[in-house]
């Protein structure tokens, strides 16, 4: 059988804890595919799983990761519209231990991998699915995100940030980019944001006020959690939405009871998973993507590209936040 490299982890710790080995690489089963990778995308979501925080438990010695991109290798009984030969990239799977991405060959299920978009470089295919099918599921398929609507969207400078940022003007939506320092205002407001308020520099609800007017901010896009929630939601309007879908705050989230109940607001908690796993929710996110990609409106920003063996190097830079866009390994 042949052997190939992979990332794992034996225990739970700090990037040092990644281990390049080499492991088997069986045929795929019914339904999936064979995957070589030219290139993998990197999320918080690994590093969450690597240091024991994520919603998934890792199973020694771990796999990881949820994006990837490459060439199709073989595919197992079952498959149709795939072939040897066939570029492809790959949606993030429910489960990265079942299904890790960091490796050579990977084997996928053939309902998550899609043909390589001719616009894009390996680089750009393996940062596209992760954030923009979480910030579409959100802002489209969740809260209905439309013309003139506001909406404020923190750690504006992630992958998925900057993919809000650019599935709201494709709508028409007025996005206001939050980031903690003003240090990325220029680099936002370049990337499409129309306003950037710097959260730990500025008075976060009197800006998101004077900036949405009297109507307030109608959507908010939020990965941190913690503190943050009572600016946040005392800036929105009656009946707006504030969809959940990180935890980076170390401190507890306080639920903003009576703003809730005199606004009628919508706290909803969210996954990328709820779209990966519905091929009705999935075809429509894929067809708007592949649309925004064709027509230029979306463009997945990479920060910095690494090679396979620096891995440990790519995962410290990563946890450092000074990136702007996503992280990618070349394989």
């Amino acid at each position: 059988m042949q052997t190939a490299r992979v990332v794992r982890f034996h225990r739970i710790g700090g990037p040092e804890v990644l281990r390049i080995e080499h492991a088997e690489v069986p045929e795929p089963g019914v339904g999936e595919v064979r995957i070589r990778v030219k290139a993998l995308g990197l999320n918080r979501a690994e590093v969450l799983l690597r240091t024991g925080r994520y919603i998934e438990t890792p199973t020694f010695p771990s796999g990881l990761g949820l994006e990837a991109a490459g060439v199709i290798e073989s595919v197992g009984p079952g498959v149709d519209g795939l072939a040897p030969g066939d570029a492809v990239s790959v949606v993030p799977p429910k489960s990265m231990v079942q299904w890790p991405t960091y490796g050579e060959w990977i084997r996928m299920p053939a309902a998550l991998v899609v043909k390589h978009p001719p616009s894009l470089s390996w680089e750009g295919a393996a940062a596209l699915w992760m954030p923009y099918l979480t910030a579409y599921g959100a802002l489209i398929d969740v809260a209905g995100l439309g013309k003139g609507d506001v909406v404020a969207i923190t750690a504006a400078s992630s992958s998925v940030g900057l993919a809000a940022i650019q599935i709201a003007n494709m709508v028409g939506a007025i996005p206001i980019a939050i980031t903690r320092s003003s240090a990325k205002r220029p680099a936002l407001l370049d990337a499409g944001a129309r306003h950037v308020v710097a959260s730990g520099e500025e008075d976060l609800e009197a800006r998101l006020k004077e900036i949405a007017g009297e109507h307030g901010v109608h959507v908010v896009l939020d990965a941190i959690g913690g503190p943050i929630f009572e600016p946040l939601t005392a800036a929105m309007s009656r009946g707006g939405m504030l969809i959940e879908y990180g935890g980076l705050s170390p401190s507890p989230t306080p639920f903003p009871l009576f703003t809730v109940l005199s606004k009628s607001l919508t706290l909803r908690g969210y996954l990328v998973h709820e779209i990966a796993g519905d091929p009705i929710r999935l075809a429509a996110a894929k067809a708007f993507i592949l649309h925004g990609l064709e027509e230029g409106q979306l463009r997945p920003v990479i920060a910095r590209t690494f090679d396979f063996d620096q891995i440990v190097e790519a995962h410290r830079y990563l946890e450092s936040n000074e990136q702007f866009g996503k992280v990618v390994v070349r394989v």
